[in-house]
């Protein structure tokens, strides 16, 4: 699956660079700590904007490029912001037959975004996950750790109506 890159404009703090660059300067000198450093990143800001991207390639000296492919090969990467009610809708096979599909169609329509994607004001963000194990519930989204389950495209406006209070 192609990661997209954030829409949303970079507004990364003072303080967030300085904690990157001290992580930077503590693994400068071994590239094998690339990956640690970018999973460092990530937790400071939240995801990995391209800006980060290129913080971390010119502090560890190696191609922006190879920070790209490891940011886009690694599940574990977001190129862009979660927001602060992250909407997954599982996408494996029970909860898809099941009409799962719709739903996450649904969510992008009323949000007005697409798949990993955040909404400008960062208060929702969306994506599409495979199994989650909650098959006998199909079909299932979670917001942030809450799940909902035995869904039908009628129950989506009221699940996000009670996060956008």
């Amino acid at each position: 699956m192609l990661k997209k890159l954030s829409t949303i404009p970079f507004n990364g703090t003072e303080e967030q660079k300085s904690q990157l660059d001290a992580v930077i300067a503590a693994h400068k000198h071994d590239k094998s700590c690339l990956m640690a450093v970018m999973q460092k990143a990530q937790d400071i800001y939240g995801y990995l904007p391209l800006e980060v991207q290129n913080m971390i390639a010119e502090g560890m000296e190696v191609p922006l490029e190879k920070v790209y492919g490891v940011a886009t090969f690694y599940a574990q990467f977001s190129l862009t912001p979660k927001g602060k009610h992250h909407i997954s809708v599982c996408l494996g096979t029970a909860c898809y037959v099941k009409g799962a599909g719709d739903l996450y169609d649904k969510l992008q329509e009323i949000l007005g975004i697409g798949g990993d994607e955040c909404t400008p004001d960062r208060r929702f963000s969306l994506s599409a996950c495979r199994c989650i194990g909650a098959c006998g519930l199909a079909p299932v989204l979670t917001v942030n750790e809450e799940v909902y389950g035995r869904l039908v495209v009628d129950d989506v406006p009221g699940i996000v109506a009670k996060y956008n209070a």
